[in-house]
């Protein structure tokens, strides 16, 4: 299930399969202690928090071989078991090492592996023969200019979990049934697998962004005390970066402020007795859904009149769902009554007030369904306007690689690996987590106490488009008066090499926002390059347009007043059916396929026909033997012509660290 935005788009669940009687082999990872192999010790700075923790040896290949790497769990005590999974990776060279970045994915309820495997993480999973699957260091990964901290999180996603529990997974439509059952006589054995999980239970994770930070903040405090030398030095110009993607538009600013209030009471030893202060320099938003009182206008507007010349929907149908934002009971009016009803009945946003989630919860509903959702008429991804459904960019293969028992091993997993879960996202809906709160003030709060602020926004996406995105950034610049020059500096290149122009960025000081051409959703999946220099210029504190150093308190960017270039629409890619991601990418006749038990699978890729001969080694960047530069930044000292303006350019700068045997997987 392919939901890593706000879940803008309801899966048609499998009608309810009747008769079970078949038994399956479990697919249990081995849990015993000597298996596991993990190290756990009190955090130094609580010792009600303990930490598990190894070396995920041979589990992810990095640039180099002397970059340390851990894989844990955070357990934190509460009203129910919280296990919080991260995977630390350290930089590439000294200057990464300085610095640290935490990743999260959205959702709510998305792993933050997806981010690892497929986006910006330090390895990328590959085909190596026909039935093997194994990784390559990642060119542009992000550990390039940091350290990087992946974090599963609210609890019960990904790694993560409540309490270890036996269920079965239903791979037709991603669900997990606890107890575990024996699969339906409908569906084929490959497709139902037994196997642990989490509980799922709703009760047993955070149903509001507000108490996931809470989580995150105590998490962090168990990690930085257990590994005190991946701390940056306090008065660092470099320190800890928060970026994140996605309902990240959300989590990002409510988990900064959070943690810059409890490091406020530090001093005052009111928090714990050692507890670390989390030195936030950055925060990062990628293509994130920040507020839909903001945003909501401009989905119609994405819909039909975008920069690429696609109209999705027809006019009559965008007119209709941009007068419902604005109408009586409509989008902004409930939001509006949902806040404001937030503020006297749970002002600190528990989730535990029913009348408020009811209201709350309605107002997303009613944007979602009104504002939003006519774009499914098209026919195309919420997260790529040029891909047509079904939509399998990018490849799922990750999931199988993080299923297999080798490398569950190397990590010390308890858990089976599923990349949403339902359950949790069905408890931020309940609450109306989606509207319960406005972030720009958030955003300006931590504008003005100095942190540097980056948007970036793939500009084919939809669901989190850049038109809002670029209309969030100028909200929170009216917002802090010293930042009032941000709305008329101009518009400059991003420079990425000598010979690319990958978008174009507004920056003033510490705020910018940055358009990247021919990217959607999942912007370093799409564009790594480009990606990977907008965020080290970021956390570094230089133009984002060139990477030149700057005097931040002075500097802007000149050019156009408006990002809104137009660019050529790609051509929608064929795509592959995945095992692990069936409803979201295969057609209905593929489906049909898996269900009668005639569709083969290689490396977790649908095949029309079974091979007779192995699948080839593939051709990407492995660090033994390459003689690409796998440490720095770019520093422009000229602008290239050639920006990325034709289809053929969108996916460029993957074509060197993508499998050539997953090529016909690149749709979003």
């Amino acid at each position: 299930m392919r939901l890593h935005g706000p879940q803008r788009v309801f899966v048609a669940a499998a009608a309810c399969l009747a008769h079970l009687a078949r038994p399956i082999e479990a697919q249990f990872p081995d849990s015993t202690p000597e298996h596991l192999n993990l190290t756990t010790i009190a955090s130094p700075s609580d010792p009600t928090i303990s930490i598990s923790y190894k070396v995920p040896e041979g589990a992810c290949k990095t640039a180099f071989d002397s970059q340390q790497q851990y894989t844990g769990w955070v357990s934190i005590p509460g009203d129910y078991p919280t296990n919080t999974f991260f995977w630390f990776i350290e930089g590439r060279d000294a200057k990464a090492s300085s610095t640290l970045t935490v990743w999260l994915n959205g959702g709510p309820g998305s792993s933050s592996m997806f981010g690892l495997f497929n986006e910006n993480g330090p390895c990328e999973v590959i085909e190596n023969g026909t039935s093997r699957l194994t990784t390559a260091a990642r060119e542009w990964g992000w550990d390039r200019a940091s350290n990087m901290l992946f974090v599963d999180q609210p609890n019960q996603v990904g790694f993560s979990y409540d309490e270890a529990t036996a269920g079965s997974l239903d791979l037709m439509t991603n669900r997990i049934a606890i107890p575990a059952t024996t699969r339906p006589n409908s569906l084929p054995a490959n497709v139902f697998l037994n196997g642990t999980f989490s509980s799922q239970n709703p009760l047993h994770t955070s149903n509001t962004t507000q108490t996931s930070a809470t989580a995150i903040w105590h998490m962090l405090q168990g990690f930085l005390s257990t590994f005190p030398q991946y701390r940056p030095p306090a008065g660092n110009t470099l320190g800890v970066n928060l970026f994140a993607e996605s309902y990240g538009g959300k989590y990002g600013p409510a988990f900064a402020e959070k943690w810059q209030k409890l490091n406020a009471l530090q001093p005052n030893s009111t928090v714990t007795n050692s507890t670390t202060s989390i030195e936030l320099k950055a925060l990062g938003i990628v293509n994130g859904c920040v507020d839909d009182l903001i945003q909501g206008p401009y989905y119609p507007i994405m819909a039909t009149k975008n920069s690429y010349g696609l109209a999705a929907i027809n006019s009559v149908r965008a007119q209709m769902a941009n007068a419902s934002f604005y109408a009586d009971g409509g989008c902004r009016d409930l939001i509006t009554q949902c806040r404001s009803t937030v503020l006297v009945l749970d002002p600190t946003n528990s989730g535990t007030v029913p009348d408020v989630n009811q209201l709350c919860a309605k107002a997303y509903s009613t944007c979602n369904e009104d504002v939003i959702l006519p774009y499914s008429d098209s026919g195309r991804s919420v997260y790529d306007i040029a891909a047509l459904l079904p939509d399998s960019f990018p490849s799922s293969q990750y999931i199988d690689y993080l299923n297999t028992p080798n490398v569950q091993e190397a990590m010390g997993t308890r858990l089976n690996y599923t990349e949403t879960n339902m359950a949790v996202y069905s408890a931020y809906v309940n609450t109306g987590d989606f509207e319960r709160e406005a972030m720009v003030p958030k955003l300006a709060n931590l504008l003005a106490s100095g942190i540097r602020v980056g948007f970036m926004y793939g500009d084919r996406d939809y669901v989190c488009n850049w038109y809002g995105g670029e209309a969030v950034s100028l909200a929170v610049a009216e917002s802090v008066p010293a930042y009032a020059p941000f709305a008329k500096a101009g518009y400059a290149p991003i420079i990425v090499n000598d010979t690319y122009i990958g978008g174009v960025v507004r920056q003033f000081g510490n705020l910018s926002f940055s358009r990247v051409y021919q990217a959607g959703h999942f912007v370093p999946a799409y564009q790594p390059n480009t990606a990977f220099e907008i965020f080290a210029r970021i956390i570094y504190g230089t133009s984002v347009s060139t990477g030149a150093q700057i005097n931040l308190s002075s500097y802007n960017t000149t050019g156009d007043s408006s990002a809104s270039s137009a660019m050529d629409l790609p051509a929608s890619p064929d795509p592959t059916c995945y095992i692990r991601n069936i409803a979201g990418s295969c057609n209905d006749q593929e489906q049909s396929a898996i269900i009668n038990g005639k569709a083969t699978f290689v490396n977790g890729a649908l095949v029309t026909q079974s091979p007779t001969t192995s699948i080839p080694a593939t051709t990407v960047v492995m660090t033994a033997t390459t003689t690409a530069q796998l440490t720095g930044v770019f520093t422009a000292t000229a602008t290239p012509s050639n920006a990325a303006t034709r289809g053929g350019v969108s996916k460029g700068d993957i074509g060197s660290v993508v499998a050539a045997a997953c090529a016909a997987a690149l749709l979003m």
